[in-house]
């Protein structure tokens, strides 16, 4: 068996499913009804991507593989004590296991394989097996929190390009620049929301029209053209005012892009972020065929559809090259879009000509702005859910955050300052109250400490605490998360092993460990975390030493590569009872001298 999937839609609970507040949850300890919440947030019609075959994001992520796994977690879920642990495979409710209270409630693994094993192949017929999940970042993680969570980072990522590339101030950023890119889907569906917030111009071409109607009702996309010139149009007119609008395009990139180059059409920023993790399943659709037409080629034909994606993408890295040599800066969403073609044989993208073991030319995202700006001083997505429900709630933890920030500290923490400043107003959540909020350890550990004592002070209900995976330490991933990192261990895994490892030793309230991510099988592993504040002195406890581990490890790691902003970080952090090792760089010539005398 190689293909199929066995979902169980009969077992499918009637009705809406979405994150009710946290005391309408039937069970014996409060740890077992907030991850209640956060699951069935995640199946939310307003959140879920494909919410009845269970995938929340990223076209293949998934909360568990079918309906008869999710009611026997929910079951183990009422029947959870403070003194258990539920094991979770890759959506399969393991059973029930006697721990301890400073345990984790719930451990989970999605998708890992065994080395020689360890590719699309093998992984498609375990998933038709039914032995394997794939559980993206935080679908099958159980705490994604709508496109708000991807808002913030993409966010980041395009102040970062107007500083660096463009050479913005902070008061201009994008302001009369135009990007363009791709996708509107489950992740990618924040571009337009980020560009408006950057005070940009974005043109993003996606081929599901349902994609485009469901963001502009959310009211993240401004307006649609069917045609590049309407597009392209539309978007000379907001430049020239210098007013920020989000246009989306239906139709292919591909071909928006043709029309660009051959009308030489003025592009300052290029990106992509179609689903190309899955290039081959769906995730990137061939020029001249319509997402419907799509859809049945794929069903009925998938060699012809796969030589389809293949011709394409030979066509867009021909595109992006001409449109970089008129002056377009293009960067790699971490989508693998860069890998793919890299796979397909298109060997120019790979810096030393040859292989992708010194990456690529086009850089990531995080290679050029996030690793170096914000994961090498340990700022990354640190989120939370208020499990009552109440925007009220919500509300009081902004402000609560908000009062923990030093925005005379770095630009990093005036960015993050205005985000949650104005994180009300953008009207930023879709289904449970949530929040995203980029910070290093420390401030993040503060903010723990001033969240856990809002509950105990009974001004708020429970929360639960945690992050997204890509983060300082979250992720090994070379084409992405740890494209920064130089001293050749960017394909390794062990990074988010320890940080799992320790997580789940310190006391998290859930663990999770994942193969694939955004980048798929094969290519990333991952960690994440949830924590429960519900205002007890042992809560305390964890997060004083938790929630810094969390991040100095892998910054540590980062400050062990070599990275300037990450030897600095290291180098000034102190906190009782650890001690992180730092390097002692040595000049290149002169190492090579002393080889080369000890070998005469």
């Amino acid at each position: 068996m190689e293909h199929g999937r066995i979902y169980g839609y009969r077992f499918r609970p009637h009705g809406a499913i979405y994150g009710k507040p946290v005391d309408e949850y039937k069970g014996k300890c409060l740890a077992g009804k907030a991850i209640q919440v956060m699951i069935d947030n995640n199946l939310n019609f307003d959140v879920a991507l494909y919410p009845y075959e269970l995938v929340t994001y990223g076209e293949t992520g998934q909360v568990c593989q079918n309906w008869m796994q999710y009611r026997l977690i929910k079951k183990y879920l009422e029947q959870i004590t403070e003194e258990q642990t539920l094991v979770v495979s890759s959506g399969h409710p393991v059973g029930l296991f006697k721990s301890a209270r400073s345990c984790p409630r719930v451990i989970l693994a999605n998708g890992l394989m065994v080395g020689k094993y360890n590719n699309l192949e093998q992984w498609n017929r375990c998933a038709a097996l039914g032995v394997t999940n794939y559980g993206q970042f935080t679908a099958g993680g159980w705490f994604y929190i709508g496109s708000q969570g991807i808002v913030h980072g993409t966010y980041s990522t395009f102040l970062a390009a107007a500083r660096q590339i463009l050479h913005k101030s902070n008061e201009e950023v994008l302001r009369g620049n135009l990007l363009v890119s791709a996708g509107l889907g489950g992740m990618s569906g924040a571009q337009g929301k980020a560009i408006e917030l950057c005070q940009g111009v974005g043109i993003i071409a996606e081929v599901d029209v349902s994609k485009i109607e469901l963001r502009m009702r959310l009211g993240w996309i401004k307006s649609m053209a069917r045609t590049p010139e309407e597009a392209f149009a539309l978007a000379k007119e907001y430049q020239e005012k210098k007013e920020p609008v989000s246009i989306a395009f239906h139709g292919n990139i591909v071909d928006l892009l043709e029309y660009a180059v051959e009308t030489d059409q003025k592009i300052d920023l290029l990106t992509d972020q179609t689903s190309c993790h899955v290039a081959f399943d769906g995730g990137y659709c061939p020029q001249g065929l319509t997402f419907e037409e799509r859809t049945k080629m794929l069903a009925e034909n998938k060699p012809l559809f796969e030589e389809k994606v293949k011709k394409t993408l030979f066509r867009h890295h021909e595109l992006i090259e001409i449109l970089r040599s008129r002056g377009t800066y293009f960067f790699d969403y971490g989508n693998s879009l860069t890998t793919t073609m890299y796979d397909i044989g298109i060997r120019e993208v790979c810096r030393n000509g040859v292989n992708d073991l010194d990456g690529f030319i086009y850089k990531s995202f995080v290679e050029e702005f996030m690793g170096p700006t914000l994961f090498d001083y340990g700022y990354g997505p640190f989120r939370w859910v208020v499990l009552s429900g109440k925007p009220e709630d919500l509300a009081l933890t902004d402000q609560t955050a908000m009062d923990c920030i030093d925005k005379d500290r770095r630009f990093q923490d005036y960015d993050n300052y205005l985000w949650i400043k104005h994180a009300g107003e953008n009207n930023l959540v879709i289904g449970t109250q949530a929040r995203i909020l980029y910070q290093d350890g420390e401030t993040r550990k503060k903010i723990a400490l001033a969240f856990n004592r809002l509950v105990r002070e009974g001004k708020t209900g429970p929360i639960m605490m945690g992050r997204d995976h890509m983060d300082t330490g979250g992720v090994d991933a070379p084409s992405r998360e740890t494209s920064n990192i130089h001293d050749g261990s960017n394909i390794t895994a062990d990074m988010s092993a320890l940080v799992y490892g320790g997580d789940a030793a310190m006391g998290m309230t859930m663990m999770t460990m994942h193969n694939g991510g955004g980048t798929g099988i094969g290519n990333s592993q991952s960690c994440g975390y949830g924590l429960l504040l519900d205002g007890s002195p042992e809560v305390d406890e964890i997060i004083c030493r938790a929630v810094n581990y969390d991040v100095m490890c892998g910054v540590a790691r980062r400050a062990w590569a070599g990275n300037p902003h990450a030897l600095e970080t290291v180098s000034l952090y102190q906190e009782p009872g650890n001690t992180l090792t730092l390097p002692f760089s040595c000049d290149d010539q002169e190492l090579s001298e002393m080889i080369n005398g000890l070998s005469k």
